[in-house]
């Protein structure tokens, strides 16, 4: 795959070639935890497991386990934001709404401080 653009006032070309080698990983995800300090965004991709039966206390138990983790300035965060909301309505106009589950679907308990819209991305909770 390959992009070319112009630079600034001078018109220079640049051409970017993307290569994606052999040994490049690909990893399917439930959910994404993550945060920010001044100097990055930290996004971990994880995926569920309900381990069976119940524990000694009577819960079920799910094991999260993070897949990978991706470390983003700033600005690339803020690239990553505006690249992904362009997509997500490019795929809405195709195929409609995207529909997502109701609150109390995902959890019966919810409470005042994980009913934020913009709080971790729930898999089997």
């Amino acid at each position: 795959m390959s992009t070319e653009t112009s630079l600034g006032k001078h018109q220079r070309k640049l051409r970017i070639e993307f290569y994606k080698p052999e040994d490049c990983k690909q990893v399917y995800s439930i959910g994404a935890v993550g945060g920010h300090s001044p100097y990055d965004f930290r996004i971990g991709f994880y995926n569920d497991n309900p381990k069976p039966g119940i524990d000694e206390d009577g819960v079920q138990v799910i094991q999260r386990r993070l897949e990978t983790e991706i470390i983003l300035s700033p600005l690339a965060a803020l690239e990553l934001s505006k690249w992904l909301n362009q997509h997500l309505k490019e795929y809405e106009a195709m195929f409609g709404p995207i529909p997502r589950p109701k609150r109390s679907e995902i959890n019966s308990e919810t409470t005042a401080d994980n009913s934020r819209e913009s709080g971790e991305i729930q898999g089997y909770i």
